[in-house]
């Protein structure tokens, strides 16, 4: 995966080109994840557009710098815009997962007219009251300094035990082993400082600008996943376009858990923006 120079970081890219005049897709992972996470899914995308992944930065081969100012998201969006303007995607669709999720949204709001579409899974338009992002963002520099502290392999162990990712317990050992794997790769100072400066509590809240957003939105999560369930549903109603997709026998992490069905999901999103000839 090439490294591109983007607003004065490195930032990991995978690509994969499509057909000619095809659109492209971009893919923001989540928390603890990489751009690699997604390449199934790129395979299965691949005669239908061009996919970009991208390692946030403090994850996979990005870099990791010091000031956890630099992981906010307005620095998000500039660096999610300026790879797919580098690239020579004026215009594309955006996937984004959980955090990737999060990031999506952010730059969905600050430049829709840059989206052919958008598709959020298991994501949160943040939290509107100032005490629980204050508590979420204690909660994180909790979770920051354990990384510190610890070491990344009793954060991943830690982290692995939470509810949220329950169901994903069921999954084949291959596929958990990989998953490890993946978390482990990353690099502990980088997830501590993405915590500090890309976590819910430290993001603005979005709910009250998504009436305004027009972009085609689809909305996936897992019939499992009680509490990101309720959020694509209020976050349904207050999105002119958008469709919600509750994808049975799934938690947390659809594409991993159900990965025929998101990627036949996705595909739909995709076949709306190709050119009749491609049809």
């Amino acid at each position: 995966m090439p490294r591109m120079a983007i607003n004065g970081v490195q930032l990991n890219v995978l690509v994969q080109p499509g057909p000619p005049a095809a659109p492209a897709l971009a893919l923001l992972h989540g928390f603890t994840g990489n751009a690699a996470s997604w390449q199934p899914l790129m395979a299965a995308l691949g005669d239908l557009c061009s996919s970009v992944a991208i390692d946030a930065l403090g994850h996979g081969a990005s870099d990791a710098p010091e000031d956890p100012a630099r992981y906010s998201m307005p620095h998000v969006v500039r660096d999610v815009l300026t790879v797919m303007e580098r690239l020579g995607y004026a215009r594309f669709l955006l996937l984004g997962y959980s955090m990737g999720g999060r990031m999506a949204l952010q730059v969905a709001a600050a430049a829709p007219e840059r989206l052919l579409g958008l598709i959020l899974e298991s994501a949160s338009p943040g939290l509107r009251d100032e005490a629980e992002r204050a508590a979420r963002r204690a909660a994180d520099e909790r979770l920051a300094q354990m990384l510190e502290r610890d070491g990344i392999a009793a954060f991943v162990e830690h982290w692995e035990r939470l509810p949220l990712f329950a169901s994903q317990q069921r999954l084949p050992t291959t596929v958990r082993q990989a998953l490890r794997a993946q978390r482990l790769s990353n690099n502990p100072r980088g997830l501590a400082h993405s915590l500090r400066g890309a976590g819910t509590g430290a993001q603005q809240a979005l709910h009250e600008r998504l009436h305004a957003l027009h972009v085609p939105t689809l909305l996936i999560a897992g019939a499992l996943d009680d509490k990101y369930c309720a959020i694509a549903r209020d976050m349904a109603m207050r999105l002119p376009r958008a469709r919600l997709a509750i994808v049975a026998d799934a938690g947390h992490c659809v594409h991993l858990e159900q990965p025929h069905h998101f990627a036949e999901l996705v595909r739909d999103v995709v076949r709306q923006q190709l050119p009749s000839s491609h049809l």
